[in-house]
C-alpha cells in the first residue's frame, strides 16, 4: 500500500514511525515521551479541534511525578482548581458533613493537582504541538497489519503505514474493538449510569462540590472557582446497563429524569437544566479489563486498555502514567514485541491496584440502599472530627524508572 501525504516510516526516515489514535490525556503524553525518544510521531484525533472544559479530574502520586518530567508541573499548578470543601446532604436536603477534599479521597496534601479536563489536554498538546503531527477531524478506519508495518486508512480517506499504532481512544475504543472485538467482553459494569453537563450557578456556589444522596441516586453541583457556571452530576442505580439508550440522547435525558423524578433539593432544576444542555454526556460507570493490551504492532494505552472508571478518581493518573510506562519500554527494546511485553509486566498490578478502588468508591459516592447510605453517613460524620486520611496506597504505588535511551 503507497501511503498518501508525508511518510514516516523507518526506511525513510531512520526513526521509528508511530501513529496515536487521540488526543485527550494518554495520547499526546505518549506523544511527548515517544518523540523525547526519537520516534516519529502523529496523532490523530475524530474531533476537529482539542475539547475545551469539561468536568475537573485528579492528578495524584505517580502521575504527579510524570507531568514533573514533562516540565508542565508548573502550568498545571497555575490551572488547579484548588477546591476547599465537599457538603454532603440527605435526601431532604439537609447537610450530613462539610468536609475538606482530602478528608473524603485521601492524597497528599500540596502535591495532588485538580484540573479541568480541557486545561490539561490543552497543556499536554501545546507541550508536543511543534513537533508531532496532528491530524484533526479524522479517525482510523481500518488497520492492514499483514506487511512489515500498519497500514492505516483513514475516514478522510488518505493512507498512511506506520510501524506502531497505539490506540489511546477512550473507554469506548475503535481501536481495540478492530484489534480484540466487542467492547462487551472486556467491559466491567459497575451498576451505575451518570449524566454530566454544565448549569448556570445560580446558588452562589464558590470553590466547593455539594452531593445530594437518596439511595441508589446521587445528584452534585460543582463550583470551580467563582464562575457563572456549575458542572452538575446526575447518578443513578441500575443492575443492568441501557444499552438501548447508550446511542440515543432523548431516551438518555427521559431515563435521568424518570429515575430522579420526585426528587428534592435542587434536583428537579438540575433535571431541566439537563434537558436543556447542549453538552450532555451521558455514559454508565464501567471498567475495561483485558488479558492483553497489545496484538502485533498496535497497542493501547489509557482508558482503551484499563479504563478504572470515575469512582477510582485515577483514571487520567493511570492514563498518565501508562503513556509514561509504554514510551520508556518502546525506548528500552528495539523490538515492539518486547516492548509491549515489558510494558505490560512493569504496569499490570499498578492498574489492578487502582481498579480495585471502583469498590470503596461506589461505597462512598453512590450508595444504593438505605442502610449503605446511613452507614456512609456515619462515616462521613466521623471524619469530619477525625485527621485527615492519608494518601491511598495506588496513589504512588509504582517507582518510575528512568526514562531510557533507545538502545
Amino acid at each position: 500500500m503507497t501511503p498518501a501525504g508525508p511518510s514516516m516510516n523507518v526506511s525513510t526516515t531512520g526513526k521509528r514511525s508511530v501513529l496515536i489514535s487521540g488526543a485527550s490525556v494518554s495520547g499526546p503524553a505518549l506523544a511527548y515521551w515517544l518523540h523525547r525518544s526519537g520516534c516519529a510521531v502523529t496523532v490523530v484525533e475524530k474531533a476537529g479541534a482539542l475539547r475545551e472544559g469539561g468536568h475537573p479530574i485528579d492528578i495524584r502520586g505517580t502521575a504527579t511525578e510524570v507531568v514533573r518530567r514533562m516540565g508542565i508541573l508548573s502550568q498545571l499548578r497555575d490551572a488547579h482548581i484548588d477546591t476547599r470543601r465537599c457538603v454532603f446532604l440527605d435526601a431532604d436536603g439537609s447537610e450530613v458533613a462539610s468536609l475538606t477534599p482530602r478528608a473524603v479521597a485521601g492524597g497528599a496534601e500540596g502535591q495532588d493537582l485538580e484540573v479541568r479536563r480541557g486545561d490539561l489536554a490543552a497543556i499536554l498538546h501545546a507541550r508536543v504541538r511543534d513537533d508531532v503531527e496532528f491530524l484533526f477531524g479524522d479517525s482510523i478506519a481500518t488497520l492492514d497489519r499483514s506487511g512489515q508495518g500498519v497500514d492505516v486508512t483513514f475516514r478522510s480517506g488518505r493512507r498512511r503505514t506506520f510501524d506502531l499504532v497505539v490506540g489511546a481512544d477512550g473507554l469506548h475504543s475503535h481501536t481495540r474493538e478492530s484489534l480484540f472485538g466487542p467492547e462487551g467482553q472486556f467491559h466491567r459494569y459497575l451498576g451505575h449510569c451518570f449524566a454530566l453537563f454544565t448549569m448556570p450557578n445560580t446558588l452562589g456556589l464558590s470553590h466547593e462540590v455539594t452531593v445530594w444522596n437518596a439511595p441508589g441516586k446521587t445528584a452534585a453541583l460543582y463550583a470551580v472557582g467563582d464562575g457563572g457556571e456549575l458542572h452538575a452530576f446526575l447518578n443513578f442505580h441500575r443492575p443492568q446497563p441501557p444499552v438501548d439508550a447508550l446511542r440515543d440522547p432523548d431516551a438518555q435525558r427521559d431515563l435521568v429524569a424518570t429515575a430522579f423524578a420526585g426528587a428534592g433539593w435542587e434536583v428537579p432544576r438540575m433535571v431541566d437544566a439537563m434537558r436543556d444542555a447542549d453538552d450532555l454526556f451521558f455514559d454508565t460507570a464501567g471498567q475495561i479489563r483485558m488479558p492483553r493490551w497489545s496484538s502485533g504492532r498496535v497497542a493501547l494505552v489509557g482508558d482503551a486498555a484499563y479504563a478504572p472508571s470515575f469512582l477510582t478518581g485515577q483514571g487520567s493518573s493511570l492514563a498518565l502514567v501508562g503513556a509514561y510506562m509504554l514510551a520508556n519500554a518502546l525506548a528500552s527494546h528495539r523490538d515492539h514485541t518486547a516492548a509491549f511485553a515489558g510494558y505490560e509486566r512493569g504496569l499490570r498490578e499498578f492498574v489492578a491496584v487502582n481498579q480495585a478502588l471502583a469498590d470503596n468508591g461506589a461505597a462512598t459516592l453512590l450508595p444504593t440502599t438505605a442502610r449503605a447510605l446511613e452507614q456512609r453517613n456515619t462515616m462521613l460524620r466521623d471524619l469530619g472530627t477525625m485527621p485527615s486520611a492519608p494518601a491511598r496506597p495506588a496513589h504512588s504505588a509504582l517507582a518510575l524508572p528512568e526514562f531510557a535511551p533507545v538502545p
